[in-house]
């Protein structure tokens, strides 16, 4: 049952935006040091590793994980698979504006899915939140200047982010659909992300030999590259799916798609930090009218 917008529940679904920032930050930082698809395949698996004590169980005769392998093997492919092996990807050829715009349309897709698919109705109201809240992306992507958004061209990347939203949009619908055994939606809270990853490495293993065999396999092995593994392993993986997982559960995924939009503004204030440079005046502007957005598109 979806409860109205808390302060708990907000927080809760700001958490998976700020860690994904910085996971495209790291993913834009090792685009010549591990090819796009093998990052993917790392992370996860890396992943795995770590939530496979904690949902053992999962594992046993009898979980469910096997009878009901249709449902954990769609969310994991669109989850784990598709969704950033496609941002990794969009990366090698995309510049960082154009992938964050792109990613910025989550609440439209979500929307238009839902609408389409899922029989949801869209009010006026969240139309009205969407436009508020794409508004305040659009000033963060153009840097206060508007004409900066007229020189943007679509090249393959922006292409593939559009297929990642898709496939996002598609998984969060999904998250609260029926179909789940009992024993691991409401066993230990990492039994169901455990299960989906168990598939979604499986697929991402699938598409890493498929880029293995164009013969993108360079990897440089070290400390940098383990710390990176490390970071969008337990951050933008497991944490930020735990998160994402209990918000959408909580108010719906066309709520929870609004806070994505909260995204290119943390990785602006990111790269503002890492580079040195102080954020600015439309940076504040942005937030207000990416959270207005929010509100408004929650209220009853």
């Amino acid at each position: 049952m979806k409860t109205q917008l808390t302060p708990s529940t907000a927080l809760l679904l700001a958490v998976p935006p700020l860690l994904w920032a910085g996971n495209a930050i790291v993913g834009r930082l090792l685009h010549d040091m591990v090819p796009p698809i093998t990052l993917n395949l790392l992370r996860w698996a890396i992943a795995l590793v770590l939530l496979a004590p904690l949902a053992a169980f999962i594992y046993r005769p009898g979980s469910g994980l096997l009878t009901h392998w249709r449902r954990f093997s769609v969310l994991g492919l669109l989850g784990i698979g598709l969704y950033n092996a496609l941002q990794y990807l969009a990366l090698q050829s995309s510049t960082p504006i154009n992938v964050t715009l792109v990613a910025a349309s989550m609440p439209v897709w979500m929307l238009l899915i839902g609408w389409l698919f899922f029989g949801a109705r869209v009010s006026r109201r969240q139309t009205m939140g969407a436009a508020l809240s794409m508004a305040g992306v659009l000033i963060v992507l153009s840097r206060g200047q508007w004409q900066q958004l007229l020189s943007l061209r679509l090249v393959p990347g922006d292409i593939f982010m559009v297929l990642a939203t898709i496939a996002w949009s598609i998984y969060s619908w999904l998250l609260g659909r029926p179909g789940v055994p009992d024993g691991i939606r409401n066993g230990h809270w990492a039994s169901f992300l455990a299960a989906q990853v168990t598939y979604g490495v499986a697929w991402s293993a699938v598409f890493a030999a498929g880029e293995w065999s164009l013969g993108d396999h360079h990897v440089e092995w070290g400390w940098p590259l383990a710390a990176a593994l490390a970071y969008v392993a337990i951050g933008p993986a497991i944490i930020a799916f735990r998160c994402w997982g209990v918000g959408v559960q909580r108010v719906g995924p066309n709520i929870a798609a609004f806070f994505n939009n909260l995204t290119p503004l943390f990785a602006a204030i990111l790269s503002s930090a890492i580079l040195g440079e102080m954020p600015h005046a439309y940076h504040a502007v942005a937030f207000l009218l990416i959270v207005g957005g929010i509100v408004l598109s929650s209220r009853s």
